[in-house]
């Protein structure tokens, strides 16, 4: 039995690179690359309104885990979101022709606070 269609509500993200992208949230699930558990969050993206293409930002829980133990508490469920939004957001703002380079974007311990500090967390 198919699953119904949802319902996506499209935003626009004006990025730095001059483009102005269309993006909707698709899906999210937890998942496995290579050695590291995390959370895959798939967002659809469009630049000309014709035809869009998935972009999938990993989040390894082996960074949100250490950021839990130096912090004293958990990344919530929206923090997580709110990081991996934020990360599209960067590769929009830097890559040209993203639909095209098929991007690994990752969430890791390397950027895990930059991204967080844009939250005031």
């Amino acid at each position: 039995m198919r699953r119904p269609e949802a319902v996506r509500r499209v935003k626009t993200y004006s990025a730095a690179s001059g483009y102005v992208y269309q993006y909707y949230f698709y899906e999210v699930q937890k998942t496995r690359r290579g050695f590291s558990a995390g959370t895959e969050y798939v967002y659809m993206v469009s630049r000309d309104r014709q035809k869009a293409f998935p972009l999938r930002i990993f989040v390894k829980q082996s960074a949100v885990d250490k950021w839990g133990r130096s912090a004293g508490r958990l990344l919530s469920g929206t923090e997580e979101y709110a990081v991996a939004k934020l990360r599209l957001f960067q590769a929009l703002d830097e890559a040209q022709e993203i639909e095209a380079k098929g991007l690994d974007l990752t969430v890791e311990e390397s950027n895990l606070d930059a991204l967080l500090s844009q939250l005031d967390l």
